[in-house]
Formats: C-alpha cells, sequence, structure tokens
C-alpha cells in the first residue's frame, strides 16, 4: 500500500511540477535572447542522462524499495514542487531552457532566489531524489545523482558567466551571500 501511495504522489508531483513552467515559458516566447551560453546544452544532456538513469527498469530479481526510502521519497516531492512554483513565479518571462539573457533581463533576488541562486535546480535534484527513492535501483540512483550533479555545475556555470556579465558587482555580491543550488553549500 505504502509503495502506491508513493507512486500516486510521485506522479502527482511531476504533473504539478512540469506544470509551474507552463506560464513562464507562454511568457518567455516572445523574449529576444540578446546573449547565450551554448555551452550549458552539455550540462543539459548530462542532466537528461542522470533522469534516464532514474527512469531506467533496471531491477535485480525481487527489487523493493524499503519503507524509509518510499517515506523519504514522499517527503521530498512536495517541497520540490513548491520550490518550482515559487521560483518559476518569480524569474516569470525570463526562464530559459538553456542559459541565456534577454535584452531586459534583471537580477532576481527575490522569492526562493533569496535562499539559493538556482532555486529550479534544487527542484529538479529534488525530483530526481524523489523519483529515485521510490523506483530506482541504488546503482542507478548513484549514476542519475551523479550525471545530475555535474550537468547542473556545467549549466550554473555557464548562467553564471552571463550573470557576471551583464550585472557585474552586483551579482558578485549576491553570489557572495547565496548559494548556487545545494542550500548552505556556496
Amino acid at each position: 500500500m505504502l509503495t502506491i501511495a508513493a507512486y500516486v504522489e510521485l506522479g502527482l508531483c511531476w504533473i504539478l511540477w512540469s506544470l509551474a513552467f507552463v506560464r513562464p515559458q507562454k511568457r518567455a516566447a516572445g523574449q529576444k535572447k540578446a546573449v547565450r551560453a551554448p555551452s550549458s546544452r552539455w550540462g543539459i544532456l548530462l542532466v537528461m542522462l542522470g533522469f534516464a538513469c532514474i527512469w531506467a527498469f533496471v531491477r535485480p530479481v525481487g527489487f523493493e524499495k524499503s519503507p524509509a526510502s518510499l517515506i523519504a521519497s514522499m517527503i521530498l516531492g512536495p517541497p520540490s514542487v513548491a520550490l518550482a512554483w515559487m521560483a518559476t513565479r518569480h524569474l516569470d518571462k525570463q526562464w530559459r531552457f538553456e542559459a541565456a539573457l534577454s535584452e531586459d533581463h534583471k537580477l532576481i533576488t527575490t522569492g526562493a532566489y533569496r535562499w539559493v541562486r538556482n532555486p529550479i535546480y534544487a527542484s529538479m535534484l529534488g525530483m530526481l531524489l524523489a523519483t529515485g527513492l521510490a523506483k530506482t535501483w541504488w546503482p542507478l540512483l548513484v549514476a542519475g545523482v551523479i550525471f545530475f550533479l555535474i550537468g547542473t555545475e556545467i549549466r550554473v556555470s555557464a548562467e553564471e558567466r552571463l550573470l557576471a556579465k551583464r550585472f557585474g558587482e552586483e551579482f558578485e555580491r549576491y553570489k557572495a551571500t547565496t548559494p548556487a543550488y545545494l542550500p548552505f553549500l556556496r
């Protein structure tokens, strides 16, 4: 019964998490990209590989997740969804799939951006872990997390080069006081 509850919650979390990006994507559609960081595409590829590991149906015979793992999954999912919604509401039309700045880009430091510079990546990590804890065999979970973290580091680095170039000292002050995407780690 716990497995079914964890899967139902996880499915709902993924639906709600995805819906957080509908409005910002529509609003960003009309924005011209002034500056892009093509290197972020490598990060996107590695993040996708991380999620592929998590969603793979490779399991040993008799595989079952422990109740503790399922409960941990159920605890991680909802705050990850809430974080994505908070982040996209503040980022709004500036949201991009790849690292890019629009001509009228603003440095967002409010809402979830007060706690971490990249709350969407934090929410993605939360969803990756929630999914992995609910359904993934541990070697694939470890591989997925590693690919995700490497890809996210590439993306964060690419985005932050753009922000540092555009916002200079303002961004450097923000960066010095706010963790990238893992709270308490700068």
